[in-house]
């Protein structure tokens, strides 16, 4: 075992800090997931690697939520983790542990992940989705990350939709994420609508998540079940316009909203054979990542791994 080389991965989305430590065969030991409550968190994540970093530890690996200028190692606009854009997450980790860090977005390192000992292992060209605070995507063709942005949560799937928390309007990410899917439970139920949600948190239902959402509508609950089809729906519209562009051998989906697998992915699988091109539709497989919540953190190892 001390001859195995072994890196970090640290994975930064909007709600949680996902870190392990991952060793160059693809498997994650001492996991640690912290709660993202800004930048106070950065402090917590500094002394979660303190615990982690020794003489076995080649270097860490970070994927993190946003536009991400590598070289600098700068992150350029990340809507969802504001904070991150004032600090260079690189720069504070390379002097604090006198180790190489390296950078990539979180869809990106996921679908790495993916690749690398994870679903996308029999597929040589996929679309990666991770369906959590916000949406992102990461493309592997021919083997290999396409490096190119894939804001695919940010494509305009209505032109005079909602504002996204990027600045434009009608995105994806601002009808099919998790804070598009609490923010229409909110809003009908500010609206008087009928429904056991009301009843959770003791009547507060700002304090809403999704995994209420989606126990409510096994339930029974009719607007709960009605919020995650909509949400699905418009997913459905993305995937459809992954599939007619890209023609992927597959289309993986990651993070926790997921776990409304049998409401909300069937409802975007419905909604996607119904848009997308047959005979590509019938060319992709929409599939659940094998690794889950370690598709970050592995994937951003492999940065490092992989160097």
């Amino acid at each position: 075992m001390r001859n195995e080389r072994f890196a970090i991965g640290i994975d930064i989305g909007g709600s949680s800090i996902k870190i392990g430590t991952v060793s160059e065969s693809g498997n994650v030991s001492k996991k640690f997931k912290i709660t993202n409550k800004g930048e106070s968190s950065i402090n917590e994540l500094i002394k979660v690697l303190d615990t982690l970093v020794s003489s076995y530890i080649i270097g860490i690996g970070i994927g993190i939520a946003g536009l991400i200028n590598k070289q600098s190692g700068k992150i350029l606009n990340s809507p969802n983790i504001s904070f991150i854009e004032t600090i260079n997450i690189v720069d504070i980790l390379s002097e604090r542990f006198n180790l190489q860090v390296f950078i990539e977005n979180d869809a990106n390192a996921a679908a790495i992940g993916e690749m690398w000992v994870g679903a996308g292992r029999d597929f040589p060209n996929f679309v990666l989705l991770t369906l959590g605070t916000g949406i992102g995507g990461g493309i592997i063709y021919k083997k290999k990350l396409l490096e190119i942005p894939a804001e695919i949560g940010h494509m305009s799937i209505n032109s005079d939709g909602y504002k996204c928390t990027c600045g434009n309007m009608g995105c994806l990410e601002a009808y099919a994420s998790a804070n598009a899917i609490l923010s229409n439970a909110i809003n009908n139920l500010e609206k008087g609508r009928e429904s056991i949600l009301k009843s959770l948190h003791n009547g507060n239902y700002y304090k809403l998540t999704v995994e209420d959402i989606y126990k409510s509508a096994l339930e029974g609950d009719n607007l709960a079940r009605e919020i995650l089809k909509v949400a699905g729906r418009y997913l459905g519209i993305g995937i459809a316009n992954i599939i007619n562009i890209f023609g992927p051998d597959a289309v993986i989906l990651t993070g926790g909203l997921t776990g409304a697998w049998d409401i909300y992915v069937n409802e975007a699988i419905k909604e996607a054979s119904r848009r997308a091109f047959k005979d590509l539709y019938n060319k992709a497989k929409i599939i659940p990542s094998i690794l889950k919540d370690d598709a970050g953190v592995i994937g951003s190892a492999y940065l490092v791994l992989n160097h």
